[in-house]
């Protein structure tokens, strides 16, 4: 204890601090901090992806692509994509449009499991009916069918990427789109 006492009155009161073990204190006290953010970045992140199976989707989406009509001919399309996913359900609308085609696609889906089912509507045409399928991950196979209508939608992210393929039985034989956030 005297010892320390005469340290303190040779530099005038004030303890001189040890300047390598003073930095790398403060070093370790910054790593520290930087694993503690990151940690807590990954579990928001991942308790965010568990709350929706669509968190993947989440967002504003535009591209293009192409739309095949009844009688083989094929139109590029400009397409814009919406989805709000809150927990297990989502919201969604795509529209699509070429110089002589439009469609205003909206849908509200519900997973459970690998399970999708909801409903879907064609503003444009004023048609709905049903949504049913599964997917996780970013990576959906679905039906929409109504009276005289189906179609197979598929659905595939990855990162900022999403293709989606429909293939449908009436006037509207099919579309390939291709997104990006």
């Amino acid at each position: 204890m005297e010892h320390l006492q005469a340290y303190r009155a040779a530099g005038g009161g004030k303890h001189r601090a040890n300047k390598p073990i003073e930095a790398r204190a403060k070093g370790r006290r910054l790593l520290i901090a930087a694993a503690v953010l990151f940690a807590a970045g990954l579990a928001n992140t991942e308790s965010n992806a568990q709350s929706s199976p669509f968190a993947s989707l989440a967002g504003s989406w535009s591209g293009g692509g192409t739309v095949t009509l009844d009688d083989g001919s094929t139109e590029r399309i400009r397409c814009r994509a919406k989805y709000a996913p809150i927990g297990p359900t989502m919201e969604m609308s795509l529209t699509c449009a070429s110089d002589a085609y439009k469609f205003n696609l909206g849908a509200n889906v519900r997973a459970e499991g690998g399970a999708i089912a909801g409903s879907w509507s064609e503003a444009s045409r004023n048609i709905s009916g049903s949504l049913q399928g599964r997917g996780a991950g970013g990576n959906y196979e679905l039906v929409a069918s109504t009276a005289g209508f189906n179609a197979n939608i598929s659905l595939k992210t990855t990162g900022n990427k999403q293709n989606v393929s429909m293939r449908a039985d009436s006037q509207f034989r099919g579309a390939n789109i291709a997104l990006s956030k």
